[in-house]
């Protein structure tokens, strides 16, 4: 007598169809890539000519009217939108962004110039979004719903609502002005610059090149620096940590393990720090793609506030001169930054939490 095994129809059913398979998942994941930064790319061309060609937009009433004319026919903007689309299409693929109308430059130049600085902000302001945001929202979770809990919950609130702007501002008027214990804006000295300017094959990331010099008080200068901007940019996305943490630690601690754990006299701060603060971690990972858009948006007014030279500082100066040549391989950029930083993020989710597939 023979016994045949039979499969449940539910998993039959996901492995025909290939669901919950992670490279399944990955690969969706890496193709959204290509749509998501043609459809930016494509909204940014298509805002820059509401108000004309850039050329005129950029040059108009600082040229003669047939030198402006003779610009805009060289740069072949006298001819259908369409065209010059699907042109401008073709650069972006091929890595050409372009020549700025208002500096001539390369925009390739300017986003490798400029590129490292704002990379070095965002990492500064993540680790103030840590440092800041996971502690005290495990803080929150164990004295939840008594006064303490209150208080950083609304110091949550205030964080990521304070505009960036108005934050760093207050910052500078406090630490800068009032109490002159740091640098009221740049990246270094003026001294420190000329130091790591002198270096071979500057990367652009000021704290690197610090190191490479092995000087602690270019370090030093460098870091202090980095304070303002940093903490400006990075309450932003503590106040988004520290409220996700809140919420699914507080999860975490109504799970019947912990209540088994908690029966046996373990204090509600040994509980939060040894069961429930790995688990709520997850979320962390996986909003973070989300974060990082909102701290490169945040960087053009950070960077403005605090004179930072960064891509930031150079797309605000670049829109305000309508340059939008520039601005279109600056924004191009950024997308594609965004949309690798969310593809890495899935794939780090994706390995620690099986539950995370198609």
């Amino acid at each position: 007598m023979t016994t045949t095994a039979t499969t449940p129809p539910g998993t039959a059913k996901r492995r025909s169809s290939g669901g919950g398979s992670l490279g399944r998942y990955l690969l969706v994941r890496f193709l959204l890539i290509f749509p998501t930064v043609f459809i930016l790319v494509t909204m940014v061309f298509l805002i820059m000519r509401t108000t004309g060609d850039p050329i005129t937009a950029a040059l108009g009433g600082r040229l003669p009217a047939d030198q402006l004319q003779e610009r805009i026919r060289e740069a072949g903007y006298d001819r259908p939108l369409l065209v010059q689309y699907l042109e401008y299409l073709g650069q972006v693929f091929t890595g050409n962004f372009g020549t700025t109308l208002t500096d001539r430059q390369q925009v390739t130049d300017v986003l490798f110039r400029y590129g490292g600085a704002t990379l070095e902000l965002a990492f500064y302001a993540l680790i103030v979004a840590f440092l800041v945001g996971i502690p005290l929202g495990m803080l929150a979770a164990a004295v939840r719903d008594r006064w303490g809990d209150a208080i950083l919950r609304v110091f949550a609130i205030l964080c990521y609502a304070t505009p960036v702007f108005f934050a760093g501002l207050l910052l500078k008027l406090v630490f800068s002005v009032g109490l002159g214990v740091l640098p009221v804006a740049g990246r270094a000295s003026v001294r420190v610059e000329l130091a790591l300017g002198r270096i071979d094959n500057p990367t652009g990331i000021y704290l690197i090149d610090a190191f490479r010099t092995g000087n602690p008080n270019i370090i030093g200068d460098v870091l202090l620096h980095a304070i303002l901007p940093g903490i400006a940019l990075g309450l932003l996305t503590a106040g988004v940590f520290l409220r996700l943490v809140r919420t699914n630690v507080i999860g975490t601690l109504a799970m019947p393990y912990v209540d088994a754990a908690r029966s046996r006299g373990i204090r509600e701060i040994r509980l939060v720090r040894t069961h429930a603060y790995k688990p709520a971690l997850i979320p962390i990972i996986t909003v973070i793609g989300l974060q990082i858009a909102m701290l490169l948006g945040g960087a053009v007014l950070t960077e403005t506030t605090f004179e930072w030279q960064g891509l930031g500082f150079q797309l605000a100066r670049y829109l305000s001169a309508r340059d939008f040549v520039a601005v279109q391989g600056i924004v191009a950029l950024l997308a594609v930054i965004v949309a690798l930083t969310n593809f890495v993020v899935d794939v780090i989710a994706a390995l620690i939490d099986p539950r995370v597939r198609y």
